[in-house]
């Protein structure tokens, strides 16, 4: 019996230390896409599932300057975003499904505030905090997806 049980324990350790969100870690691994916003070009980290979409940039210590995470929601919808278990402060950019950034926010670590689309969008694109005013990024600016 205890054999038994020492397996199945070594079995549970195993599969909630590869779940990236229970482990206290960022997925791995994930695909590249390269976002072009003005004259501007960035590669950053895709998030297309759902789970993806659910730990987006969670657990990480920090981002690198251009460094960032597109989510991609695949039909339009109203979105909102908060920053639990974020240690890094980010603003997203709520792009639309025609590639317009509608509404720029900016997001405290740690916190449960929601910060919502002003429409119906596609794509949210989560960066530093400030990257997109330091680059004179605004809304209604078009952010072109390259594959």
């Amino acid at each position: 019996m205890h054999k038994i049980l020492s397996a199945l324990a070594l079995a549970c350790l195993l599969i909630l230390s590869s779940w990236p969100a229970v482990a206290g870690q960022p997925i791995p691994d994930l695909p590249t896409v390269e976002v072009q916003i003005g004259q501007h070009t960035i590669t950053v980290e895709l998030a297309s599932e759902e789970n993806q979409r659910a730990t987006g940039l969670m657990f990480r210590k920090h981002l690198d300057e251009n460094s960032g995470m597109l989510f991609d929601f695949h039909m339009p919808a109203s979105v909102c975003m908060w920053m639990k278990n974020t240690f890094v402060p980010l603003s997203v950019a709520f792009i639309d499904p025609d590639g317009i950034i509608l509404n720029i926010e900016d997001m405290e670590p740690l916190t449960l505030t929601s910060h919502c689309s002003r429409g119906r969008i596609r794509y949210a694109l989560e960066m530093n905090q400030g990257w997109f005013a330091s680059k004179e990024i605004t809304p209604g600016n078009r952010v072109r997806i390259v594959p």
